[in-house]
């Protein structure tokens, strides 16, 4: 009992050498599991190699599978992911899954890295200071989302929580989307991934399918994204993605 060819051909690709203990004492669930997601889902859409494991790995942050992401990591740098780009997947979760959860996976991810001989800290990725983290996230959030939407929000808020609209702009936007290392429509996939296998986040997780709309991440690459993550986060959080998806762009 084993997983078929193609599930085998695309495993071994992403980790050579590696032999799962699962094997040997979960043999029908490694067929089961390799043949659907290594040959199954990895049959749809056209999600580049590098493009799917980023996306993974953030989603993989936010289900907090720490054991999984060290193995993903390993599969990701492989095929091209460079280390600063992992980096700063990592970072990007920090505002939406929080640091508390992060925490762990920035020491696994550094210690993968010294374990390869790669030097740390990486270079910086920062283009703000504590003078313009504000002004361009501001900036920075009205491209992504739009400026008619960022106005109405800071319109919105009560007097009381008006500081949270300033802490999203300098802060989740200033801090993190003006960072280099990744584009904003990587960020913004990564963004979405993260909500999704977050759970409980239905209202962000729209309001980022608009985003992703807006920085030209169309339908298609959404629904691509999350058939890929469905094998790692699940059924109900992967449905919940789609059912944002449909509603705010329908096919």
């Amino acid at each position: 009992m084993a997983p078929n060819l193609r599930a085998r051909k695309n495993h071994d690709a992403l980790f050579p050498g590696h032999v799962s203990t699962l094997a040997t004492t979960d043999p029908e669930l490694i067929e089961t599991f390799d043949n659907f997601a290594f040959d199954e889902v990895l049959a749809h859409g056209d999600l580049d190699a590098r493009t799917r494991l980023m996306v993974q790995l953030a989603a993989i942050v936010a289900c907090q599978a720490l054991r999984e992401y060290r193995v993903l990591l390993g599969a990701a740098l492989a095929v091209g992911v460079t280390p600063v780009e992992i980096k700063e997947i990592v970072y990007q979760a920090v505002p939406y899954v929080g640091i508390a959860k992060v925490f762990d996976f920035i020491h696994a991810t550094n210690e993968v890295l010294a374990e390869l001989g790669i030097e740390l800290p990486l270079p910086p990725q920062s283009t703000t200071t504590p003078e313009t983290r504000a002004e361009k996230g501001l900036a920075v959030q009205k491209q992504i989302i739009g400026s008619a939407l960022v106005e109405k929000l800071y319109a919105s808020a009560p007097p009381d929580e008006q500081h949270i609209q300033r802490y999203l702009s300098a802060n989740c936007f200033g801090d993190t989307y003006t960072r280099t290392g990744l584009d904003v429509a990587m960020r913004e996939l990564l963004t979405f991934s993260l909500l999704v296998a977050l759970g409980g986040c239905d209202p962000q997780v729209k309001g980022h399918v608009g985003a992703n709309l807006h920085v030209g991440n169309d339908r298609k690459k959404l629904i691509d994204v999350l058939t890929q993550l469905l094998p790692f986060i699940g059924y109900p959080r992967t449905l919940n993605g789609f059912r944002a998806v449909d509603e705010v762009a329908p096919a």
